[in-house]
């Protein structure tokens, strides 16, 4: 038997690699001799009228080998030191294969931004093929694809200033993906942005992809650059896209990159770009996670287990501001000082003759709750509470990969944590997650601002609070969270918005034509299931009997649930205030009625100012 060592292993291992990678740098030199490449279009759609506005030219290596994809065929090219040869190549492709379609678009031509930068002699070669050809400048936009780190960002500014003189236009691939997109867009000044598709897939789900999005939107509608958003790939994700404003799309939802493109848009495509509505914004209350102890970190000077006791109350005495001294040794924290510990026991007789010369040990806390400036201000929190109450009086030390960093005062730390709650609660309600009242209001001015007809449902619980005093508040609190799942449930979420207005309030902004079976459906679900909430006794009798404030016995039916219907066609009303107004008339319709009722209110309706949700 013959035993390898693993360096033997290793050494064998590269030799294979080494191998591998000469082999293909074989193959790479013979496709761009032989001009094995494929060049492949995908449509660029204009969200506004569904139509195609250009082709970005693709190119594919030869099938039947392993160079087909383009990350490995560029890979090959350049561990044998001919990208530049390979880059030449397939743009020459990509515009004759263009030209031969005569695909009546603009072309999106990918160039590395060192191709700029070339001797004059490749432009006018460059110039020459397309006019060969009979492509215009006109009719190509250069699209850069960056590659590295760092450009001459001066040459490639005169650059495609030069380009720009002779008709091209300038596009920047991949926005947020690579390592210099935002200082070339600032340093460029290109007509269109390509957003990188990591941030429009799942756009619809993840609310930092939207922020994003929505911001780069923001950017170029002040810079004057228009976004095309690469990677859409469900119609959820067009529809947000559409939405936010972005004029461009491209996305295997649209078309996928073919030898023969498409010339026009799948039905579906443009029935939904067409189509009137809006799509629902992700939302939730992911935001709170990002503050963690950092927030709360004060770097206070340490000092260390040596220094002497009556130093450490000077310091707390010079500093009337100062409530914590850590106790450091060689960086690593080992116990804490609070002010309201030595201040009193200087206070007591002989404690400065007898120990103001002696180290600091003995009045510094030898467990002290000791966190990573990481942590999050919840798990923080829920550490504090449930170790020892004495660390929200005391406070904590805050470490950086366990290294001492600075402290923390348990004043500081509710102080975020409240803040944080109050925040949260206009976004999402803290009990169902459902967004609350700001993204309420945002989403029916969206509706009101598009035109789009809906139907607002306001949605309330009935006799809900002597089920409270029967049951409890914490049974309550189920049947208000069951009433939330069993609403989300009745709608589609890609066009219908579910929010919580508060206490048993709820609001269903609805966009599909089946609103009405929906809000039916929803009523017999809850029905069906508030029926466990009650006793046997209660339910089979239909309700129960409380005492009133002068102890009169009073019968109330069993909990149920209301919805107030109101139909809202374009130009019938002018901000989420009048739809609040009239919603809460038809809720209270409803509640006239016994039992789970839906009431519709098929009045026509003109714009009258009204107050704010919370005091509908």
């Amino acid at each position: 038997m013959v035993t390898l060592s693993n360096a033997s292993i290793d050494l064998a291992h590269r030799r294979i690699v080494h191998g591998e990678e000469r082999e293909l740098s074989v193959q790479v030199r013979e496709i761009i001799e032989n001009r094995r490449l494929t060049a492949v279009f995908q449509p660029i759609v204009a969200m506004d009228r569904a139509e195609i506005m250009g082709y970005e030219g693709l190119i594919r290596g030869p099938s039947d080998g392993p160079l087909h994809a383009p990350i490995a065929l560029f890979q090959a090219a350049e561990y044998a030191g001919l990208t530049v040869e390979l880059e030449r190549t397939c743009q020459e492709i990509v515009l004759e294969t263009f030209a031969a379609l005569d695909l009546p678009a603009k072309l999106f031509l990918n160039v590395n931004p060192e191709c700029l930068l070339g001797p004059t002699s490749h432009r006018i070669e460059t110039l020459a093929f397309m006019h060969k050809l009979g492509l215009s400048p006109e009719r190509v936009t250069i699209e850069l694809t960056e590659s590295q780190a760092t450009f001459d960002y001066s040459l490639l500014r005169e650059s495609t200033h030069y380009y720009r003189g002779l008709g091209f236009e300038i596009a920047i691939d991949d926005l947020g993906e690579g390592f210099s997109s935002l200082r070339l867009w600032s340093e460029l000044g290109p007509e269109y942005v390509k957003i990188d598709k990591h941030f429009i897939q799942r756009v619809n789900r993840e609310p930092v992809k939207l922020q994003f999005v929505r911001s780069i939107q923001h950017i170029a509608e002040n810079s004057g650059a228009r976004v095309i958003a690469e990677g859409i790939e469900t119609l959820a994700e067009l529809m947000i896209v559409k939405d936010l404003g972005v004029a461009f799309g491209q996305g295997f939802f649209m078309a996928k990159p073919l030898a023969q493109p498409v010339v026009a848009m799948p039905a579906e495509v443009t029935h939904a770009l067409m189509q009137p509505g809006i799509s629902v914004y992700p939302h939730g209350v992911s935001n709170s996670r990002q503050f963690c102890a950092e927030k709360l970190l004060t770097p206070t000077p340490p000092v260390t287990p040596h220094t002497s006791s009556a130093e450490v109350h000077k310091r707390f005495t010079d500093t009337p501001d100062l409530h914590l001294i850590a106790v450091v040794r060689d960086g690593q924290p080992v116990g804490l000082v609070s002010r309201q510990r030595i201040i009193e026991s200087f206070s007591q007789m002989y404690t400065r003759e007898l120990y103001g010369r002696k180290p600091c040990e003995r009045f510094m806390d030898r467990a002290p709750l000791i966190v990573d400036k990481r942590i999050s201000l919840q798990d923080l929190s829920h550490l504090v509470v449930t170790l020892e109450r004495r660390y929200l009086s005391e406070g904590f030390i805050i470490t950086d990969h366990g290294r001492y960093a600075g402290t923390g005062t348990g004043h500081d730390l509710m102080r975020e944590i409240t803040q944080m709650q109050i925040a949260a609660a206009r976004y999402a309600n803290p009990l169902t997650q459902l967004p609350g009242n700001v993204p309420i209001d945002e989403h029916i001015d969206r509706l009101l601002e598009n035109q789009a007809p809906f139907t607002a449902c306001y949605c309330d619980l009935d006799f809900f609070k002597p089920f409270n005093d029967r049951y409890g508040y914490r049974r309550g609190d189920d049947l208000i969270q069951l009433t939330g799942r069993i609403l989300a449930h009745a709608v589609d979420p890609e066009r219908d918005f579910v929010g919580h207005i508060g206490g048993d309030d709820f609001i269903i902004l609805f966009q599909s034509a089946d609103w009405e079976e929906r809000c039916k459906g929803a009523l017999t679900s809850f029905d069906q299931a508030a029926a466990s909430f009650f006793s046997g006794e209660d339910y089979a009798r239909g309700g129960y009997v409380t005492e009133d404030r002068r102890g009169q016995e009073v019968f109330h039916p069993l909990t149920s649930l209301s919805i107030g219907a109101v139909q809202v066609d374009s130009g019938a009303f002018a901000t989420h205030h009048d739809i609040a107004r009239v919603a809460s008339e038809a809720k209270r319709q409803a509640k006239k009625e016994s039992g789970s009722t839906l009431f519709i209110d098929r009045r026509r309706h003109h714009p009258i100012q009204a107050p704010e949700w919370a005091t509908a």
